[in-house]
């Protein structure tokens, strides 16, 4: 099932967002957390515009069920996920501390502006996720060497002309090349959207379902 919200914070931007639990959803269990950055598509006040691709496309037209926690904030119209670095990480604070999460099992994802969103919080705070996957994203390919401890898929569309996928090469170079472990998956002769094989993939699912933090900082 899924709800919409609205964050209160005196010192945050105040998120509205889309919150999706697991089937016999259980408070004394531990569950992976999905934190999710949707495009600049999406932007605005409207939440259901916020569930318009990922996940949570397949829970609303099919039903779909997923064994993870899912989280979606919106940004704001004319604005970028950038401008939002420590509210976005303060409110994952608030879902972890208020959500039976397994902080062990954080993954994050985006689309678009939400892929370039997901490198750029991934490198703010690398130790707070157990997994990165940017679909067709830009990054900060010099500022690599942050994620050499965090396990990335990429997907990215070889015709994309929104964000050319030279940008996701860039990135997969810069983290490996510095000891990291970064992957991508290539769509021939697939343009922007990218999202809709990433998040129909079982394989990424799996993949991502498997990965574990292995180190644990300021109690976190």
């Amino acid at each position: 099932m899924y709800t919409k919200h609205k964050w209160q914070s005196d010192v945050h931007y105040n998120f509205g967002y889309v919150k999706y639990l697991p089937k016999d959803f259980d408070e004394s269990k531990r569950y992976p957390l999905v934190f999710f950055l949707h495009g600049a598509g999406e932007r605005g006040d409207d939440l259901d515009v916020a569930m318009r691709h990922g996940y949570m496309k397949h829970v609303r037209e099919s039903g779909q069920e997923y064994p993870f926690i899912f989280i979606a904030p919106q940004c704001p119209q004319g604005k970028i996920w950038g401008c939002y670095t420590e509210s976005l990480l303060a409110f994952l604070d608030y879902i972890c501390d208020t959500l039976p999460v397994d902080r062990d099992r954080v993954y994050l994802t985006g689309l678009s502006m939400g892929g370039t969103g997901s490198w750029m919080l991934a490198m703010a705070a690398p130790e707070r996720f157990a997994a990165l996957v940017p679909v067709c994203g830009s990054g900060i390919y010099w500022c690599g060497g942050a994620l050499t401890e965090i396990p990335i898929y990429i997907y990215h569309g070889d015709c994309d002309e929104v964000v050319p996928i030279g940008n996701s090469i860039e990135m997969l170079t810069s983290v490996n090349k510095r000891g990291g472990h970064a992957q991508i998956k290539i769509l021939y002769g697939v343009k922007h959207n990218a999202w809709d094989a990433a998040y129909s993939d079982d394989e990424l699912l799996s993949w991502l379902l498997q990965q574990k933090r292995t180190c644990r900082e300021n109690g976190q």
